[in-house]
């Protein structure tokens, strides 16, 4: 309950979550809750430009503070003296969403030197950490911590500020670009399946391919895409992701040799690519952060997991309700999964 001095001050929370695509739309939920607890929406400090494309117009967010340049030397970063200052003008709560060390001790930093009292930050590592919980109910609990600076009764939180699967907003400018992507590409007449075959990983050119854990083989796409065809045959199949993975992309779309397989890797920015999840039929997906998005967006999905992370703390959980199936050979690699069991897990959306 509030103080009986009155209602508590409403203040603005600062997250701080150095993550990629995936992490950051993870923190949503943690974003609702802290904007009902202190009642304001929260600044999100992260280390490039995901904050900014998926919390643009979200309820839960004031604005993001985004550093663009990595591993540079404080001394030798004027963008990070800029954050140093931004950072020494809040005066909110800090909660720092950040778990691997590196990252940690670039953030310490950056408080240190902005001079924020340690009895305004909560860290998620202060928590009882556990292996097997999904990250939005770990960060649910953290979001019910509060800093020592502040009173817990003044700040309480209520069972449906507890939201256990991150949402996204779109606005009528977003879906409008997205429909005429879909015109321009001739995808709006027919149902459009998504495929994700590639992952951050593809970015990390010193491996060979195999040597990825989620790097599903090249002929099993090919064979979904053959079997997406004769189940749908109107139907658009839509190889989507990063400009780097479009080497993947095409060497599927060529062993496949489907008129319908299009390549969507340049021109699919975040905010079209959320419109166009919005309005497909399904998407296919290794372990990655679009298929995060899909989830939030309501695509049924299908996801292939391997390595070492599975669905316990990484599963996709849609907001409205929608099918998510889940294919996990973890420890093991993704190649592991036949196609005919992602056959049969897509033809299940239906």
């Amino acid at each position: 309950m509030p103080s009986q001095s009155g209602p508590a001050r409403p203040l603005t929370p600062l997250l701080i979550r150095f993550g990629r695509l995936g992490d950051m739309l993870l923190q949503e939920p943690l974003l609702h809750l802290l904007r009902s607890r202190y009642g304001k929406p929260c600044v999100v400090l992260s280390r490039g430009g995901w904050s900014d494309e998926l919390y643009r117009g979200h309820p839960d967010v004031a604005e993001t503070w985004q550093l663009l340049t990595r591993n540079r030397p404080l001394a030798l970063s004027p963008e990070r003296w800029r954050m140093i200052a931004r950072i020494r003008e809040h005066d909110g709560p800090i909660y720092v969403s950040e778990d691997t060390r590196g990252s940690l001790k670039r953030i310490r930093w950056l408080l240190r030197f902005a001079r924020v009292p340690r009895e305004r930050c909560v860290f998620i590592r202060d928590l009882d950490l556990r292996a097997d919980e999904h990250w939005v109910d770990q960060a649910l609990r953290f979001g019910r911590t509060t800093p020592a600076a502040y009173r817990e009764a003044d700040y309480p939180w209520q069972a449906d500020d507890l939201r256990a699967a991150p949402r996204l907003y779109l606005d009528a400018d977003d879906r409008a670009d997205a429909t005429a992507w879909l015109r321009a590409r001739a995808l709006a007449d027919a149902p459009l399946v998504l495929l994700q075959p590639g992952n951050w990983h593809v970015h990390r050119w010193w491996e060979p391919r195999n040597a990825d854990p989620k790097f599903w083989p090249i002929d099993h796409w090919a064979a979904l895409l053959r079997a997406m065809h004769a189940t749908l045959p109107a139907a658009n199949l839509v190889l989507c992701g990063a400009p780097v993975e479009t080497p993947v992309c095409e060497a599927i779309a060529n062993e496949a040799q489907l008129a319908a397989v299009k390549i969507a890797t340049t021109d699919l920015p975040v905010r079209r690519l959320l419109g166009v999840l919005e309005r497909a039929h399904s998407m296919v997906s290794v372990d990655t952060g679009p298929a995060h998005l899909a989830a939030a967006m309501g695509c049924p999905l299908v996801v292939l997991y391997g390595g070492k992370y599975g669905p316990a703390k990484w599963d996709r959980r849609s907001p409205f309700g929608k099918p998510v199936v889940n294919l996990c050979v973890s420890p093991g690699p993704i190649a592991a999964i036949a196609p005919d069991r992602v056959i049969a897990a897509w033809r299940s959306l239906a």
